[in-house]
């Protein structure tokens, strides 16, 4: 095994094994392009783990002048197992101390909690900070099904008539579905936001606490609570202030699964269970809506359901906004 820096010849075989990693998920991130920005940039090295002339282990190793970095960490995924992904971090901070670096930093996503776990026992700690970017490239990022120079596309969907539910059972054996009486604004606050933030739900993190309780814990709005093994996995909440219009109304206002426990069957059993409820309250119409931005099951689940739109309509995106302060990350 050897231990070695990038050389001429590794480019081809460095991208397959990062393509192989599943490191190139962002299509504007061209490998390619950082290789050579690494090698060029006067602050950065690509060390490579080989093992029998093939490449079995990469990190990228660079600092800013304050901290360092460590990017594009990869190990053959037929090689896994064997250690090298510690040996190949090791180096990589051991690179860093050479050169006088006192700390090291790196981004894992949130998602990804097997690498964190790998990172946690190499005595890395999850620093309580907030990562912010901004392309200076011009390049548009697609976000949800839209770039993000785009306007947002709201879908509003209405069910005319209760039709033929069907009966999900999830795939989560030990789960409940709880009303959450008297919700207190710290706990709804915490739902919205961990159902809600990969999507850019914004408009209840606009408003006071004042304004949030007035909505929440009024007598005609409903929140209940989906639980997977004792911890909150999904929440929806139900509107039936409408229900003193002309035409009877309720509302299905937010509705969603936390990022854990999507692809568990769990979201088409809390739509299930949301409308068997706002029907059981004899509206003459119930309504909820969607956008761009949600996830891309979310219009065709409503759609099979029953819903149907009604509307359409494009709005800035939260970013768009320049006096927007909220934390969209």
């Amino acid at each position: 095994m050897e231990l070695r820096n990038y050389c001429d010849g590794d480019e081809q075989a460095v991208v397959d094994l990062w393509r192989r990693c599943d490191l190139l998920r962002n299509p504007l991130n061209d490998p390619r392009q950082d290789i050579a920005f690494c090698r060029t940039g006067g602050h950065g090295e690509i060390l490579i783990l080989e093992d029998g002339g093939k490449i079995v282990a990469t990190a990228m190793v660079g600092q800013d002048g304050h901290r360092g970095w460590i990017y594009y960490v990869a190990v053959d995924p037929d090689r896994q197992g064997e250690d090298l992904g510690r040996r190949i971090m090791a180096a990589a901070e051991e690179r860093l101390q050479a050169d006088g670096v006192p700390k090291v930093h790196l981004m894992v996503r949130g998602s990804n909690t097997e690498v964190i776990g790998f990172y946690q026992r190499l005595g890395y700690m999850v620093e309580p900070t907030n990562t912010m970017s901004r392309r200076l490239d011009g390049k548009p990022l697609p976000v949800g099904h839209q770039m993000d120079d785009e306007p947002v596309i709201v879908t509003y969907l209405e069910m005319l008539e209760r039709g033929s539910l069907p009966h999900i059972v999830p795939k989560a054996r030990r789960h409940a579905l709880i009303g959450a009486h008297d919700i207190t604004l710290g706990f709804y606050r915490y739902l919205y936001d961990a159902v809600g933030r990969p999507w850019y739900w914004t408009d209840r993190k606009k408003l006071s606490d004042g304004e949030l309780a007035a909505i929440i814990q009024d007598d005609a709005v409903e929140v209940y609570v989906l639980y997977v093994g004792g911890v909150p996995a999904g929440f929806y909440e139900l509107d039936f202030r409408p229900m003193t219009d002309a035409v009877p109304t309720a509302e299905l206002a937010y509705f969603g699964i936390m990022p854990e426990f999507i692809g568990m069957g769990l979201g088409p059993y809390l739509l299930g269970q949301a409308l068997d409820m706002l029907w059981h309250r004899e509206p003459g119409r119930v309504l909820v809506n969607t956008c761009t931005l949600d996830h891309p099951k979310a219009l065709p689940l409503y759609q099979r359901f029953g819903f149907r739109p009604y509307d359409r309509k494009e709005v800035p995106a939260p970013w768009q906004d320049p006096d927007n302060v909220l934390d969209f990350a």
